[in-house]
């Protein structure tokens, strides 16, 4: 009978990544968040979980030894395109925080996430040296990009992902596959939502939303607003048919004219959240803890992959024991 899996998350936002490594599997044994709304949102929909609101570099994971995957998504602002770009010289750095973790926690799998910033040529010895520090540690771990697209989101989202194994199992882990069918279209997503106060022009409207959405931007704590980022982001949504200079309460009503506004529901399914799940808060807060999420699926192929890989060298341990 195999074993349940589980997981200590660090970073873990409004529940993105979470998600996905539920489905895969795991359970969660702690989650550690210092931002207040993303912890209300994440005992919101999982009132079991165990979060820890605080920062990060005051927790130990000591009491979480032997726990099979140590995951988060440590703050992407030191190495995203929309900002300064300061790596380990931003104070919201969190990257060295995780060889620590895992030398308190001895973790047998490593999934941590961040933009795609992090792979620019300026960032390589930041990379390498990361590496090494948990390689050093008795892991082998390997950097990739994805784009949250490849795994059904509607949104093209590229995200680098960091993943290590103990030795033991690392010969096992084989990285997921992109899906081959295409991913929805944001008009597929959001028309239910988009059609639920009867609003008449959804049909059309759906007609011209027949492709994937640019990456969602959800700022930081100090800058970015309920809009959906950059120019070129409002003119690759206005083609979409979405007005994205602000966000609306509400799905549009039935007689509606002109683009509508994404709600913070409709965000949260572009990243590909459950229409189930809540995010909790004041519209900013709120869409950014949307913006800054790790697609579910994505996380989901790649816990699926951590725990295929676990399983199979505990298995083949037990046959040759």
């Amino acid at each position: 009978m195999t074993r349940v899996l589980t997981s200590l998350e660090i970073c873990a936002g409004a529940g993105g990544q979470a998600i996905g490594i539920e489905q895969a599997g795991f359970e969660h044994v702690a989650l550690v968040e210092i931002d207040k709304f993303a912890c209300d949102t994440l005992e919101k929909n999982r009132p079991g979980w165990n979060v820890i609101p605080t920062d990060l570099r005051l927790f130990s994971a000591k009491e979480y030894k032997g726990v099979d995957l140590l995951a988060g998504g440590p703050p992407c602002q030191p190495f995203s395109t929309g900002g300064n770009q300061l790596g380990e010289l931003d104070d919201r750095n969190l990257l060295p925080e995780v060889p620590r973790l895992v030398k308190e926690c001895s973790p047998n799998a490593i999934m941590i996430e961040n933009v795609a910033g992090l792979m620019a040529s300026g960032f390589s010895e930041y990379r390498a040296a990361f590496t090494n520090a948990i390689e050093s540690l008795g892991y082998k771990g390997e950097w990739r990009l994805y784009n949250a697209s490849d795994f059904g989101v509607p949104q093209l989202r590229p995200r680098v992902v960091f993943v290590a194994l103990k030795k033991k199992y690392a010969k096992y882990f084989q990285w997921p596959i992109p899906l081959e069918t295409p991913a929805p279209s944001v008009g597929e997503v959001l028309y239910e939502e988009m059609a639920s106060q009867g609003w008449l022009g959804v049909d059309e409207w759906k007609e011209k939303a027949n492709t994937i959405a640019p990456t969602l931007v959800g700022g930081s704590k100090k800058h970015g607003g309920p809009d959906l980022g950059p120019t070129r982001a409002k003119k690759a949504w206005e083609a979409l048919g979405v007005n994205g200079h602000t966000l609306a309460n509400e799905p549009p009503e039935a007689d509606f004219i002109g683009m509508p506004r994404l709600t913070v529901k409709m965000a949260a399914l572009i990243q590909g959240f459950p229409p189930e799940w809540e995010i909790t808060g004041k519209k900013t807060n709120a869409y950014r803890q949307v913006g800054n999420a790790f697609p579910p699926p994505v996380a989901k192929a790649i816990g699926d992959a951590i725990a295929k890989a676990i399983s199979t060298a505990e298995a083949k341990s037990r046959v040759i024991a």
